[in-house]
């Protein structure tokens, strides 16, 4: 304890604020929200003889709290900001000592806009305030399957522009539209097509039954490729109406959250009930696990799914624990301008489906403890990492003697590559060295909306590893990093099979492994993947400048000219293909003589 930190306290407000923790090396330790900053800060302390941790403290806060010789605070006008800003701030800067739920992302609902003369089902992210439109959702995931089973088994409008376009079209011919557009049915007839539709998204029980269906035709007339789509959709729907059985016989509305831990980790699970029936869950791991507080993980875990811009069906939220919800529900309040209660229920059906939650959750804790688990509890051991690894990003960049430099980022996650998070990076830089400095300054400037992992792996050696913590620490991010280079002998990279001794770099120094280790034979598939994904990005980038670079090659076709001409067709292939008059669509006659010309001549 410091006296640094004893004046600090004197001079906190009492006003709300969020309040944060740093060590002797002003690294991030902490972040929390006070509707009181003077009293909420006091409590972690006692002051006599001298200052020290408050011996009630749990012992993960008493740790930090005696890690702590700084202290830094922001005044903000309420607690509900308070909230707001603890939860930005612990999602960009990964404090050592905070609970990290991973990103809530905004999750898609299925909607129909009944004011529309022959409305459509479709997807959005986007929620509207609007009488006439019917949502269902939330569907972490299976929403687009839903979807694509209601228009193939309804003979609904397919495309958003079939009734303008005043003919029957394809869908017409194959029955799975019946051409509104010529008026072959009138609105009321569709509307009850409709309405069969919207009960089938109410009961999913009805997808499926059509869709075993229709894989056990295709899979007597032998079409197994079609039979084997219909099964993986089949699988899709059924995780998402896990419990659909669940009537509780009232048409009510609730989003349930339920937490369980074991020694390595937490998951929160959401379920979401829909005039009285389970419609779909999701689940979010976090750390800490051991000794966690109840409160702060609901705050996180609720403010983070309630801050999109989503619609709040039901005025009561289900927990599954006893905790302080005043703050919570007021900030509910002021969003969505209607009293909000959180409640943990004792009895009856509510307690029945927060029993379901927690039921879920012990299973996905179960669930996880596989062998890849083990291999990045091991990790962590070797690596002397901060946490479990569970998230890791990865970094590669990819170039040709300084042309099409791009970069990439791929993700692994719960034990499998999450393609849907890998990114891609166009870099300027010219030398290695700096296009990896570009491309980590790039992906830190994104953790404000996409949170940092546990660890980095970065393909190089020592000098990426400094790179990346000095670039991290201007930030205030707590992050590990470690790299992987390739061994080299007589100054080559020494990759042969069953013998690539790789070295591991750290920031306590290297680390060489036998090649049959798994801990290094993970990594290097992680290394691996990041470099297949860079050199597929680089190709197809050379690939784009090098047609590019044909059409500037024509005369009188610069740089505007050949942009129109891409913006235009939007293929090099289809600018190869046009004719004259497709091109004199934003060319001249002469122009496009040219183009055409050039491109017949190298056919």
């Amino acid at each position: 304890m410091t006296s640094s930190i004893e004046t600090k306290i004197k001079q906190l407000p009492q006003s709300a604020g969020v309040y944060q923790f740093f060590d002797a090396e002003k690294r991030l330790l902490y972040v929390g929200k006070a509707k009181l900053l003077k009293n909420r800060v006091k409590s972690y302390f006692r002051f006599t003889p001298t200052l020290h941790p408050n011996p009630n403290l749990t012992p993960r806060i008493h740790k930090m709290v005696s890690e702590a010789k700084h202290l830094d605070y922001i005044v903000v006008d309420s607690e509900e900001d308070a909230l707001i800003l603890e939860n930005s701030l612990i999602k960009q800067l990964k404090p050592k000592y905070n609970i990290l739920l991973r990103d809530d992302k905004t999750y898609p609902y299925i909607y129909v806009d009944l004011a529309q003369e022959f409305p459509r089902i479709d997807i959005t992210r986007k929620v509207l305030n609007s009488k006439t439109i019917q949502y269902f959702g939330p569907f972490p995931s299976g929403a687009r399957d839903i979807v694509d089973t209601i228009y193939d088994n309804f003979t609904l409008v397919q495309k958003k522009n079939c009734p303008k376009g005043g003919k029957a079209c394809l869908f017409y011919q194959m029955k799975k539209c019946l051409a509104p557009c010529e008026g072959k049915i009138d609105s009321h007839s569709y509307k009850k097509i409709l309405s069969q539709a919207i009960d089938a998204i109410k009961k999913p029980s009805k997808l499926l039954d059509i869709l075993e269906q229709k894989m056990h035709t295709l899979a007597e007339q032998e079409r197994f490729e079609e039979a084997i789509i219909m099964r993986d959709r089949i699988k899709k729907l059924q995780a998402i109406t896990i419990h659909s059985y669940i009537d509780i016989a009232k048409l009510v509305d609730y989003d349930i959250f339920a937490i369980e831990a074991n020694e390595e980790r937490g998951v929160v699970v959401k379920i979401f009930v829909r005039e009285g029936k389970v419609v779909s869950s999701s689940y979010n791991y976090f750390k800490h696990s051991k000794n966690y507080d109840a409160n702060e993980v609901y705050r996180q875990a609720l403010i983070e799914y309630y801050n999109h811009d989503i619609p709040l069906f039901n005025s009561e939220i289900l927990i599954a624990h006893d905790i302080d919800t005043q703050a919570i529900e007021n900030f509910l309040a002021k969003k969505f301008g209607k009293k909000v209660t959180i409640t943990n229920p004792k009895r009856g059906s509510k307690k029945s489906l927060i029993e379901i939650a927690k039921k879920n959750a012990l299973e996905l804790l179960k669930s996880s403890q596989s062998s890849s688990t083990q291999t990045l509890i091991k990790l962590k051991e070797l690596l002397n990492l901060t946490d479990i690894p569970y998230r890791i990003e990865s970094f590669d960049n990819s170039h040709m003697q300084g042309a099409a430099t791009v970069g990439a980022m791929i993700v692994y996650d719960e034990n499998r590559f999450d393609k849907s998070s890998y990114k891609r990076y166009h870099l300027q830089a010219k030398d290695e060295y700096h296009q990896m400095q570009e491309m980590l300054q790039r992906r830190i400037r994104s953790f404000d909306s996409d949170s940092p992992p546990d660890l980095w792996l970065l393909d190089g050696g020592e000098a990426v590893v400094r790179l990346a913590k000095k670039l991290l620490k201007q930030a205030g991010v707590n992050l590990d990093v470690v790299a992987i280079a390739k061994e080299k002998i007589d100054a080559k990279a020494h990759r042969a099979k069953g013998s690539a001794r790789d070295i591991i770099y750290t920031t306590n120094g290297a680390i060489t492994l036998q090649p049959s280790d798994a801990r290094l034979q993970f990594l290097q598939r992680l290394r691996d993947e990041a470099h297949r994904f860079a050199i597929s990005f680089h190709k197809q980038t050379k690939l784009k400048e090098d047609k590019k670079m044909s059409l500037l090659q024509i005369s009188g076709i610069g740089a505007a000219k050949a942009k129109k001409l891409i913006d235009y067709f939007g293929t090099f292939e289809k600018i190869q293909s046009a004719t004259i008059d497709e091109l004199q669509a934003i060319l001249s006659r002469e122009d496009s003589q040219k183009v055409y010309n050039f491109y017949k001549k190298n056919r």
